[in-house]
C-alpha cells in the first residue's frame, strides 16, 4: 500500500453530479478534507478490502442486492443468503419512504418487485409494509415484505457476530440531505456495525453529506463512466475507491494502475459471466458485484492458481 504524501489530484473534467453545486464549494470542502485528514483512504482502502489487488488476484465478491439468484432481490432472505455464504460483502440500496424511514428497495417505484404502485418516496412505512416483495419471484416467497433498513442491520448484527469478517456496501440512492443521512448513521451506530458498513453513493452532494455527518465511515463513489482522472476524483470526495461499470473500466483500462499507486480501490458492476470475471480479474480489480454471487465464489475458487 503506498504511504506518504497525499496524493495531488490532477486537474481534470468530472462528471457532472446530478446536483447542483457551485464549483467552489466543492473544492474547498475537498481542500479541507485533504489538509485534515491526510491518508485517510489510503489506510481505509487497505482495511476495507483486505488489500488491493494485483492482475489476476482474486477480488472480493458483493451479491448485488443480496443474493438475488436465490431469493427476491433487497428482501431478509435474499440479505440472509448472502450473510450465509461465504461472501465477504453483501451489497444493497436505501431510499426513503414518504415519513422518512430508511428502507431497502433498488427502483424508484414499488411496480417491477411488489404487488404495489407508485414511487418508493410517495408512500409511507405502513403502505410499503403491505406489499408483496416477494411473490413475483417464485410462489415460496410470497408474503415477504420491503425491509426497513433497521431490520436488516438486526440480521447483519447477528451474522457479524458470528463471522468478522462480513460487510456491507451500502448505496444510498439519488440525493440524501445530511439529516436524512444523519438517521442512517445513528441506525448503523445503535446496532454497533460500522466498522463493517461502507456507503456509496453516484451522488456527490451525498457523499459529502456522509463526510460531514458520518467521517470515519468509508465512502465509494460510483459512476458509469470513468473521468480521465480517476484518482483526482476519488480524492477530491475522500473516498476509498470507484465502482464503476466494465465498459467504464474497458475505455480506461490503465485506471485499475493508477488507483492502486495512489492506494485506491477500484470496484466493477455487475458482472454475470465468466468471460467478464476473467477480464475484470486479469486486470486487478478488487470487487466485483454480481447477480450471481455463489457461482463466481465457486468459479474464483476453481480458477485459483494451484488449483
Amino acid at each position: 500500500m503506498a504511504t506518504g504524501s497525499v496524493v495531488q489530484p490532477r486537474r481534470s473534467r468530472f462528471p457532472r453530479s446530478k446536483s447542483v453545486i457551485p464549483i467552489i464549494v466543492v473544492t474547498m470542502v475537498a481542500v479541507l478534507f485533504i489538509t485534515l485528514s491526510p491518508g485517510v483512504s489510503r489506510v481505509y482502502a487497505a482495511s476495507v478490502f483486505g488489500a488491493l489487488r494485483a492482475p489476476g488476484e482474486p477480488a472480493f465478491v458483493a451479491g448485488h442486492r443480496g443474493d438475488r439468484s436465490n431469493a427476491p432481490e433487497n428482501t431478509l432472505p435474499a440479505l440472509q443468503a448472502a450473510l450465509d455464504s461465504s461472501l465477504a460483502f453483501v451489497e444493497t440500496d436505501v431510499q426513503l419512504s414518504k415519513d422518512g424511514v430508511p428502507v431497502l428497495i433498488h427502483d424508484e417505484s414499488v411496480d417491477r418487485t411488489t404487488n404495489g404502485k407508485g414511487a418508493v418516496d410517495t408512500l409511507t412505512l405502513k403502505q410499503l409494509k403491505k406489499l408483496d416483495a416477494g411473490k413475483w419471484y417464485a410462489p415460496r416467497f410470497a408474503g415477504t415484505r420491503i425491509p426497513t433498513l433497521d431490520e436488516f442491520l438486526e440480521v447483519f448484527a447477528a451474522a457479524e457476530a458470528l463471522a468478522a469478517d462480513k460487510k456491507v456496501l451500502m448505496e444510498l440512492k439519488g440525493f440524501w440531505p445530511k439529516e436524512n443521512v444523519q438517521t442512517v448513521v445513528e441506525l448503523i451506530e445503535a446496532r454497533g456495525v460500522e466498522g463493517r458498513v461502507t456507503l456509496a453513493s453516484f451522488d456527490y452532494t451525498t457523499l459529502m453529506n456522509i463526510e460531514k455527518v458520518g467521517p470515519s465511515f468509508p465512502r465509494v463513489i460510483i459512476t458509469r463512466e470513468l473521468p480521465g482522472d480517476p484518482v483526482g476524483l476519488a480524492t477530491h470526495f475522500g473516498a476509498i475507491a470507484i465502482l464503476t461499470s466494465a465498459d467504464g473500466l474497458r475505455e480506461h483500462p490503465a485506471a485499475v494502475e493508477e488507483m492502486h499507486e495512489a492506494g485506491l480501490g477500484l470496484l466493477l458492476y455487475t458482472l454475470n459471466s465468466e468471460e467478464r470475471w476473467g477480464e475484470a480479474l486479469a486486470l486487478g480489480v478488487d470487487g466485483i458485484i454480481t447477480d450471481k454471487p455463489s457461482t463466481l465464489d465457486k468459479w474464483l475458487a476453481e480458477t485459483a492458481p494451484g488449483t
